[in-house]
Protein backbone atom coordinates (compact mmCIF):
# COMPACT_ATOMS: atom_id res chain seq x y z
CA UNK A 1 0.00 0.00 0.00
CA UNK A 2 1.28 3.45 -0.92
CA UNK A 3 0.00 5.66 1.96
CA UNK A 4 -1.29 9.20 1.48
CA UNK A 5 1.41 10.42 3.87
CA UNK A 6 4.21 9.06 5.99
CA UNK A 7 7.11 10.19 8.13
CA UNK A 8 10.80 9.65 7.47
CA UNK A 9 12.86 8.58 10.50
CA UNK A 10 16.61 8.69 9.92
CA UNK A 11 19.44 7.26 12.00
CA UNK A 12 20.14 10.80 13.17
CA UNK A 13 16.58 11.00 14.52
CA UNK A 14 17.00 7.67 16.31
CA UNK A 15 20.27 8.78 17.87
CA UNK A 16 18.74 12.05 19.04
CA UNK A 17 15.99 10.18 20.88
CA UNK A 18 18.40 7.61 22.32
CA UNK A 19 20.55 10.43 23.66
CA UNK A 20 17.57 11.75 25.60
CA UNK A 21 16.68 8.26 26.85
CA UNK A 22 20.17 8.02 28.28
CA UNK A 23 20.04 11.50 29.83
CA UNK A 24 18.60 12.73 33.12
CA UNK A 25 15.56 14.30 31.43
CA UNK A 26 12.70 12.40 29.81
CA UNK A 27 9.82 14.81 30.30
CA UNK A 28 10.99 18.38 30.93
CA UNK A 29 14.56 19.42 30.16
CA UNK A 30 16.61 21.36 27.59
CA UNK A 31 15.14 19.83 24.41
CA UNK A 32 11.67 21.40 24.71
CA UNK A 33 12.84 25.02 25.07
CA UNK A 34 15.42 24.40 22.34
CA UNK A 35 12.65 23.23 19.99
CA UNK A 36 10.53 26.27 20.90
CA UNK A 37 13.43 28.64 20.26
CA UNK A 38 14.26 26.98 16.94
CA UNK A 39 10.70 27.33 15.61
CA UNK A 40 10.31 30.87 16.95
CA UNK A 41 13.55 31.96 15.28
CA UNK A 42 12.69 30.19 12.02
CA UNK A 43 9.27 31.86 11.84
CA UNK A 44 10.46 35.21 13.22
CA UNK A 45 7.98 35.03 16.10
CA UNK A 46 8.65 36.29 19.61
CA UNK A 47 7.30 33.34 21.61
CA UNK A 48 6.66 29.61 21.11
CA UNK A 49 4.83 27.20 23.40
CA UNK A 50 5.30 23.49 22.66
CA UNK A 51 2.55 21.03 23.64
CA UNK A 52 1.56 17.40 23.13
CA UNK A 53 -0.70 18.00 20.11
CA UNK A 54 -2.02 20.72 17.84
CA UNK A 55 -5.43 20.10 19.42
CA UNK A 56 -3.94 21.08 22.78
CA UNK A 57 -2.33 24.12 21.17
CA UNK A 58 -5.69 25.25 19.77
CA UNK A 59 -7.31 24.73 23.17
CA UNK A 60 -4.78 26.75 25.16
CA UNK A 61 -4.84 29.45 22.47
CA UNK A 62 -8.59 29.84 23.00
CA UNK A 63 -8.17 29.77 26.78
CA UNK A 64 -5.47 32.42 26.63
CA UNK A 65 -7.92 34.68 24.77
CA UNK A 66 -10.59 34.06 27.43
CA UNK A 67 -12.98 32.35 25.03
CA UNK A 68 -15.91 31.12 27.06
CA UNK A 69 -19.65 30.82 27.53
CA UNK A 70 -21.56 33.30 25.39
CA UNK A 71 -18.70 33.75 22.94
CA UNK A 72 -18.52 32.62 19.31
CA UNK A 73 -15.66 31.06 17.35
CA UNK A 74 -15.92 30.87 13.57
CA UNK A 75 -13.86 28.65 11.33
CA UNK A 76 -14.05 26.74 8.05
CA UNK A 77 -16.18 23.58 7.78
CA UNK A 78 -13.41 21.90 5.76
CA UNK A 79 -10.93 21.02 8.47
CA UNK A 80 -10.41 18.37 11.11
CA UNK A 81 -12.93 18.50 13.95
CA UNK A 82 -10.26 19.64 16.44
CA UNK A 83 -10.34 23.15 14.93
CA UNK A 84 -13.91 23.75 16.06
CA UNK A 85 -13.94 21.40 19.05
CA UNK A 86 -11.44 23.66 20.82
CA UNK A 87 -14.19 26.26 21.17
CA UNK A 88 -16.63 23.72 22.61
CA UNK A 89 -14.02 22.71 25.20
CA UNK A 90 -14.18 26.33 26.40
CA UNK A 91 -17.98 26.39 26.58
CA UNK A 92 -18.22 28.70 23.56
CA UNK A 93 -20.39 28.35 20.47
CA UNK A 94 -19.20 27.50 16.96
CA UNK A 95 -20.19 28.66 13.51
CA UNK A 96 -18.64 28.21 10.09
CA UNK A 97 -17.77 30.28 7.03
CA UNK A 98 -17.94 28.64 3.61
CA UNK A 99 -14.81 28.01 1.58
CA UNK A 100 -13.39 29.63 -1.51
CA UNK A 101 -14.10 27.18 -4.37
CA UNK A 102 -10.56 27.52 -5.77
CA UNK A 103 -8.25 27.61 -2.72
CA UNK A 104 -10.56 25.51 -0.47
CA UNK A 105 -9.66 27.87 2.39
CA UNK A 106 -12.05 30.07 4.36
CA UNK A 107 -13.46 32.63 1.91
CA UNK A 108 -12.83 36.28 2.95
CA UNK A 109 -15.81 37.51 0.93
CA UNK A 110 -18.13 35.03 2.63
CA UNK A 111 -16.60 36.01 5.97
CA UNK A 112 -17.30 39.69 5.36
CA UNK A 113 -20.93 39.02 4.43
CA UNK A 114 -21.42 36.88 7.52
CA UNK A 115 -19.76 39.48 9.75
CA UNK A 116 -22.05 42.23 8.48
CA UNK A 117 -25.09 40.10 9.32
CA UNK A 118 -23.63 39.10 12.70
CA UNK A 119 -22.90 42.71 13.61
CA UNK A 120 -26.53 43.63 12.92
CA UNK A 121 -27.67 40.70 15.08
CA UNK A 122 -25.17 41.43 17.87
CA UNK A 123 -23.46 38.05 17.42
CA UNK A 124 -19.96 38.86 16.21
CA UNK A 125 -17.31 36.19 16.81
CA UNK A 126 -14.64 36.65 19.45
CA UNK A 127 -12.21 34.48 17.48
CA UNK A 128 -11.91 33.47 13.82
CA UNK A 129 -9.72 30.47 12.95
CA UNK A 130 -8.57 30.36 9.31
CA UNK A 131 -7.06 27.00 8.33
CA UNK A 132 -4.22 26.76 5.83
CA UNK A 133 -5.70 23.66 4.22
CA UNK A 134 -3.11 21.36 2.63
CA UNK A 135 -0.47 23.96 3.54
CA UNK A 136 -1.81 26.60 1.13
CA UNK A 137 -1.90 29.97 2.94
CA UNK A 138 -5.23 31.66 3.50
CA UNK A 139 -5.77 35.26 2.39
CA UNK A 140 -4.59 36.44 5.78
CA UNK A 141 -4.24 40.11 4.82
CA UNK A 142 -7.95 40.28 3.96
CA UNK A 143 -8.97 38.36 7.09
CA UNK A 144 -6.72 40.55 9.24
CA UNK A 145 -8.28 43.70 7.77
CA UNK A 146 -11.73 42.35 8.68
CA UNK A 147 -10.51 41.64 12.23
CA UNK A 148 -9.63 45.32 12.65
CA UNK A 149 -13.01 46.37 11.28
CA UNK A 150 -15.13 43.94 13.32
CA UNK A 151 -12.97 43.45 16.41
CA UNK A 152 -12.25 39.71 16.48
CA UNK A 153 -9.01 37.86 17.30
CA UNK A 154 -7.31 35.45 14.89
CA UNK A 155 -5.81 32.02 15.49
CA UNK A 156 -4.14 30.58 12.38
CA UNK A 157 -4.55 26.83 12.26
CA UNK A 158 -1.35 26.13 10.35
CA UNK A 159 -1.27 22.43 11.21
CA UNK A 160 -0.55 21.71 7.52
CA UNK A 161 1.72 24.65 6.87
CA UNK A 162 5.02 24.61 8.79
CA UNK A 163 7.75 25.59 6.34
CA UNK A 164 5.37 27.62 4.19
CA UNK A 165 5.42 31.37 3.59
CA UNK A 166 2.96 34.20 3.03
CA UNK A 167 3.76 37.61 1.52
CA UNK A 168 7.47 37.05 2.00
CA UNK A 169 7.28 36.02 5.66
CA UNK A 170 7.18 32.58 7.21
CA UNK A 171 3.82 31.21 8.26
CA UNK A 172 4.02 31.41 12.04
CA UNK A 173 5.34 34.97 12.18
CA UNK A 174 1.86 36.08 13.34
CA UNK A 175 2.00 39.21 11.22
CA UNK A 176 -1.71 38.82 10.48
CA UNK A 177 -2.83 36.90 13.56
CA UNK A 178 -2.60 36.72 17.32
CA UNK A 179 -1.53 33.07 17.53
CA UNK A 180 -0.43 30.46 14.98
CA UNK A 181 -0.64 26.71 15.64
CA UNK A 182 1.48 23.95 14.08
CA UNK A 183 1.06 20.17 14.18
CA UNK A 184 3.83 17.59 14.26
CA UNK A 185 1.72 14.45 13.85
CA UNK A 186 3.55 11.66 11.96
CA UNK A 187 1.92 12.42 8.60
CA UNK A 188 2.72 16.13 8.84
CA UNK A 189 5.73 17.84 7.27
CA UNK A 190 8.03 17.15 10.23
CA UNK A 191 7.09 15.04 13.22
CA UNK A 192 7.57 14.79 16.96
CA UNK A 193 5.49 11.55 16.93
CA UNK A 194 2.63 13.53 18.47
CA UNK A 195 2.99 17.20 19.23
CA UNK A 196 2.01 20.75 18.50
CA UNK A 197 3.21 24.29 19.03
CA UNK A 198 1.67 27.73 19.38
CA UNK A 199 3.49 30.87 18.25
CA UNK A 200 2.67 34.46 19.21
CA UNK A 201 4.20 37.91 19.45
CA UNK A 202 2.15 38.74 22.54
CA UNK A 203 4.04 38.07 25.78
CA UNK A 204 0.82 37.91 27.82
CA UNK A 205 -0.72 35.30 25.52
CA UNK A 206 2.50 33.28 25.63
CA UNK A 207 2.58 33.38 29.42
CA UNK A 208 -1.03 32.30 29.70
CA UNK A 209 -0.56 29.44 27.24
CA UNK A 210 2.48 28.27 29.22
CA UNK A 211 0.31 28.20 32.34
CA UNK A 212 -2.57 26.36 30.68
CA UNK A 213 -0.29 23.63 29.27
CA UNK A 214 0.97 22.71 32.74
CA UNK A 215 -1.89 22.62 35.26
CA UNK A 216 -2.02 26.43 35.60
CA UNK A 217 1.04 26.23 37.85
CA UNK A 218 3.79 28.84 38.11
CA UNK A 219 7.09 29.10 39.97
CA UNK A 220 7.49 32.70 38.87
CA UNK A 221 7.29 34.76 42.07
CA UNK A 222 6.14 37.83 40.15
CA UNK A 223 2.90 36.00 39.33
CA UNK A 224 2.24 34.71 42.86
CA UNK A 225 -0.26 36.12 45.32
CA UNK A 226 2.36 36.32 48.08
CA UNK A 227 6.05 35.74 48.67
CA UNK A 228 7.19 32.15 48.10
CA UNK A 229 7.32 29.93 51.17
CA UNK A 230 10.65 28.53 50.01
CA UNK A 231 12.63 27.18 47.07
CA UNK A 232 10.15 24.35 46.64
CA UNK A 233 7.14 26.61 46.32
CA UNK A 234 4.72 26.93 43.40
CA UNK A 235 1.18 28.23 42.97
CA UNK A 236 -1.73 27.18 40.80
CA UNK A 237 -3.18 30.42 39.43
CA UNK A 238 -5.26 29.01 36.53
CA UNK A 239 -7.19 25.80 35.87
CA UNK A 240 -4.74 24.21 33.46
CA UNK A 241 -4.05 20.86 31.84
CA UNK A 242 -1.21 18.41 31.36
CA UNK A 243 -0.48 19.31 27.74
CA UNK A 244 3.30 19.34 27.92
CA UNK A 245 5.58 18.09 25.17
CA UNK A 246 8.18 15.55 26.35
CA UNK A 247 11.94 15.68 25.86
CA UNK A 248 11.71 12.63 23.60
CA UNK A 249 9.24 14.37 21.30
CA UNK A 250 11.24 17.59 21.24
CA UNK A 251 14.51 15.75 20.50
CA UNK A 252 12.88 14.10 17.50
CA UNK A 253 11.51 17.48 16.42
CA UNK A 254 14.88 19.19 16.76
CA UNK A 255 16.46 16.51 14.58
CA UNK A 256 13.66 16.61 12.00
CA UNK A 257 13.74 20.40 11.81
CA UNK A 258 17.12 20.30 10.09
CA UNK A 259 15.35 18.78 7.05
CA UNK A 260 12.24 20.97 7.07
CA UNK A 261 13.08 23.17 4.09
CA UNK A 262 14.38 20.15 2.19
CA UNK A 263 11.12 18.30 2.83
CA UNK A 264 8.96 21.19 1.65
CA UNK A 265 11.06 21.65 -1.49
CA UNK A 266 10.73 17.94 -2.26
CA UNK A 267 6.96 18.16 -1.82
CA UNK A 268 6.88 20.94 -4.41
CA UNK A 269 8.84 18.77 -6.84
CA UNK A 270 6.34 15.95 -6.35
CA UNK A 271 3.44 18.37 -6.75
CA UNK A 272 4.87 19.81 -9.96
CA UNK A 273 5.26 16.30 -11.36
CA UNK A 274 1.66 15.41 -10.40
CA UNK A 275 0.48 18.57 -12.16
CA UNK A 276 2.18 17.43 -15.36
CA UNK A 277 1.16 13.78 -15.18
CA UNK A 278 -2.49 14.57 -14.41
CA UNK A 279 -2.91 17.15 -17.15
CA UNK A 280 -5.80 16.23 -19.41
CA UNK A 281 -7.69 14.10 -16.88
CA UNK A 282 -11.20 15.19 -15.78
CA UNK A 283 -10.04 16.75 -12.52
CA UNK A 284 -8.63 19.92 -10.98
CA UNK A 285 -5.17 20.02 -9.44
CA UNK A 286 -4.36 22.26 -6.45
CA UNK A 287 -4.25 26.03 -6.88
CA UNK A 288 -1.16 27.84 -5.62
CA UNK A 289 -1.62 31.49 -4.72
CA UNK A 290 0.84 34.14 -5.86
CA UNK A 291 1.16 35.52 -2.32
CA UNK A 292 2.31 32.30 -0.67
CA UNK A 293 4.52 29.24 -0.67
CA UNK A 294 2.56 26.19 0.40
CA UNK A 295 3.84 23.67 2.92
CA UNK A 296 2.11 21.12 0.65
CA UNK A 297 1.15 18.75 3.41
CA UNK A 298 -1.55 17.36 1.10
CA UNK A 299 -2.09 17.10 -2.64
CA UNK A 300 -5.86 17.25 -3.16
CA UNK A 301 -7.49 16.74 -6.54
CA UNK A 302 -11.12 17.51 -7.33
CA UNK A 303 -12.91 15.27 -9.78
CA UNK A 304 -15.09 16.72 -12.51
CA UNK A 305 -18.22 14.58 -12.06
CA UNK A 306 -19.79 15.79 -15.28
CA UNK A 307 -16.77 14.55 -17.27
CA UNK A 308 -15.65 11.41 -15.41
CA UNK A 309 -16.98 7.98 -16.33
CA UNK A 310 -17.10 6.84 -12.71
CA UNK A 311 -18.36 8.31 -9.45
CA UNK A 312 -16.31 9.85 -6.68
CA UNK A 313 -16.77 6.81 -4.45
CA UNK A 314 -15.93 4.42 -7.28
CA UNK A 315 -12.68 6.25 -8.03
CA UNK A 316 -11.76 6.24 -4.34
CA UNK A 317 -12.53 2.53 -3.97
CA UNK A 318 -10.65 1.66 -7.18
CA UNK A 319 -7.53 3.43 -5.89
CA UNK A 320 -7.73 1.74 -2.51
CA UNK A 321 -8.17 -1.66 -4.19
CA UNK A 322 -5.10 -0.93 -6.32
CA UNK A 323 -3.01 -0.39 -3.18
CA UNK A 324 -3.10 3.39 -3.25
CA UNK A 325 -3.86 4.68 0.24
CA UNK A 326 -5.82 7.76 -0.80
CA UNK A 327 -7.84 9.68 1.75
CA UNK A 328 -10.35 12.55 1.91
CA UNK A 329 -9.52 15.69 3.85
CA UNK A 330 -12.06 16.50 5.22
CA UNK A 331 -15.69 15.60 5.80
CA UNK A 332 -17.30 19.01 6.44
CA UNK A 333 -17.68 19.39 10.18
CA UNK A 334 -21.23 20.72 10.01
CA UNK A 335 -22.38 17.38 8.54
CA UNK A 336 -21.11 15.40 11.54
CA UNK A 337 -23.88 14.02 13.80
CA UNK A 338 -22.54 15.84 16.87
CA UNK A 339 -22.74 19.18 15.07
CA UNK A 340 -26.06 18.41 13.42
CA UNK A 341 -27.43 17.95 16.92
CA UNK A 342 -26.53 21.64 17.43
CA UNK A 343 -28.71 22.60 14.47
CA UNK A 344 -26.34 22.51 11.52
CA UNK A 345 -27.63 20.74 8.43
CA UNK A 346 -26.66 19.68 4.94
CA UNK A 347 -27.02 22.67 2.65
CA UNK A 348 -25.66 25.22 5.11
CA UNK A 349 -22.27 25.55 3.39
CA UNK A 350 -22.67 24.51 -0.25
CA UNK A 351 -19.10 25.11 -1.43
CA UNK A 352 -17.74 22.92 1.37
CA UNK A 353 -20.23 20.20 0.50
CA UNK A 354 -19.38 20.38 -3.20
CA UNK A 355 -15.69 20.08 -2.31
CA UNK A 356 -16.43 17.01 -0.19
CA UNK A 357 -18.27 15.37 -3.09
CA UNK A 358 -15.27 15.76 -5.40
CA UNK A 359 -12.02 15.77 -3.36
CA UNK A 360 -9.43 13.01 -3.01
CA UNK A 361 -6.03 13.33 -1.31
CA UNK A 362 -3.32 11.59 -3.33
CA UNK A 363 -0.11 10.26 -1.73
CA UNK A 364 2.27 13.10 -0.86
CA UNK A 365 5.45 12.70 1.19
CA UNK A 366 9.13 13.41 0.52
CA UNK A 367 10.17 9.80 -0.07
CA UNK A 368 7.45 9.13 -2.65
CA UNK A 369 9.39 7.76 -5.61
CA UNK A 370 8.73 8.46 -9.28
CA UNK A 371 7.77 4.81 -9.72
CA UNK A 372 5.22 5.06 -6.89
CA UNK A 373 3.88 8.32 -8.27
CA UNK A 374 3.52 6.74 -11.69
CA UNK A 375 1.62 3.88 -10.07
CA UNK A 376 -0.75 6.36 -8.43
CA UNK A 377 -1.38 8.22 -11.69
CA UNK A 378 -1.86 5.04 -13.71
CA UNK A 379 -4.40 3.71 -11.22
CA UNK A 380 -6.22 7.05 -11.16
CA UNK A 381 -6.27 7.24 -14.97
CA UNK A 382 -7.68 3.73 -15.14
CA UNK A 383 -10.33 4.58 -12.55
CA UNK A 384 -11.44 7.68 -14.45
CA UNK A 385 -11.58 6.09 -17.89
CA UNK A 386 -13.03 2.62 -17.22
Amino acid sequence: MIPYGRQEITQKDVEAVIEVLQSDFLTQGPQVPAFEKTLANYCNAQHAVAVNSATSALHIACLAMDLGKGDWLWTTPVTFVATSNCALYCGARVDFVDIDPFTYNLCPAALERKLIDAEAAGKLPKIVVPVHLCGEPCDMAAIHALSKRFGFKIIEDASHAVGGSYKGGKIGACQYSDITVFSFHPVKIITTAEGGLALTNDANLANRMQLFRSHGITRDTSQMTHEADGGWYYQQIELGYNYRMTELQAALGNSQFDRLDQYVAKRHQISDRYDTLLDGLPLSTPVRGADGYSGLHLYVIRLHPDLAATTHAQVFDHLRAAGIGVNLHYIPIHTQPYYQNMGFKVGDFPEAEKYYAEAISLPMYPNLSHAQQDEVVNALTQALTE
